[in-house]
């Protein structure tokens, strides 16, 4: 799995060359309400073996949580699945926040 910084991932999705990815958000919903990414994907991380057949294993996609620890399990369960391009967003929704977009609120 690689690992997506805020910054890089700011870039790919102003790249209009370049196919954007799935954001795959797996935060709960309250979290959601409080911040989330234009366009992602809510998919609780607790819900995602459930509804992994929702998602195309040959898309390129993000996973991203509050700080990049679940997240990471659940690009990392995804790669298990034979999705073969996965990112994991480091450091999360925060850093998100703190790098790209400092309207967003953290919590």
């Amino acid at each position: 799995m690689l690992q997506i910084q805020p910054l890089e991932l700011r870039d790919w999705l102003d790249d209009n060359a370049r196919p954007a990815p799935v954001l795959l958000d797996v935060r709960e919903a309250w979290e959601i309400e409080r911040a989330a990414l234009d366009g992602a994907v809510w998919m609780p991380m607790r819900e995602v073996p459930a509804r992994v057949e929702e998602l195309d294993p040959t898309a390129e996609i993000v996973v991203v949580c509050h700080h990049g620890v679940r997240s990471f399990h659940i690009a990392r369960y995804l790669e298990q699945q034979g999705f073969a391009r996965v990112y994991n967003l480091s450091s999360g929704v925060e850093g998100w926040a703190r790098q790209v977009d400092p309207t967003m609120q953290t919590y």
